[in-house]
């Protein structure tokens, strides 16, 4: 099988179950920054593959993301084509980002004073991804005015991902060994 296709030579780009848009179209623009937040994350698991319980949480966090990524990649009409939890984020996905926020600043409580990234290079991977998913939000948010989403389900979600990594990042950033993670 070939890597490249030349379809794309035109400036387009094809959705998943069809259609084509724009390789700068908004939503092309939205799943692709979550591809970002996606890659800046293997950086973090790469540096902790030593330490199992911080690398299987963002592994989740990145495979929650590719969840996301398809459902921003799949034209609305398609959405019902969907499965929950596989291609499509669910209100259950934001629900366990709460839980597992609560379980972690539980054990592992936010510093007092601002936190410079960067104690641990896999920290400040986290928080890399964390800046990366609030301009997915972002834009997210614009595809909303713009009528793009039939609901804010996924821009829930990016909210409280970007929560969830900010507080996992303080938390690896501190050293500790013992994560929750969103499953």
């Amino acid at each position: 099988m070939k890597v490249y296709t030349k379809r794309g030579d035109d400036g387009t780009t094809g959705l998943l179950y069809g259609g084509r848009v724009d390789k700068d179209d908004l939503r092309t623009d939205a799943y692709g920054t979550v591809d970002e937040a996606v890659s800046a994350l293997g950086l973090a698991r790469a540096d902790l593959a030593d330490d199992p319980p911080w690398h299987d949480a963002v592994l989740s966090v990145q495979r929650h993301l590719f969840v996301v990524g398809a459902q921003l990649a799949t034209h609305t009409d398609h959405w019902p084509q969907l499965s929950d939890g596989v291609s499509r984020v669910t209100p259950g996905m934001t629900a366990d980002l709460e839980t597992a926020i609560d379980e972690v600043t539980a054990a592992h409580p936010l510093p007092r004073e601002f936190t410079v990234p960067g104690a641990r290079r896999s920290g400040a991977a986290i928080d890399l991804a964390r800046t990366v998913v609030r301009r997915a939000e972002r834009l997210v948010v614009r595809m909303r005015r713009a009528g793009m989403l039939p609901d804010d389900v996924i821009l829930h979600y990016l909210n409280r991902l970007s929560d969830y990594l900010f507080v996992l990042a303080r938390a690896v950033e501190g050293g500790q060994h013992t994560p929750t993670r969103a499953e």
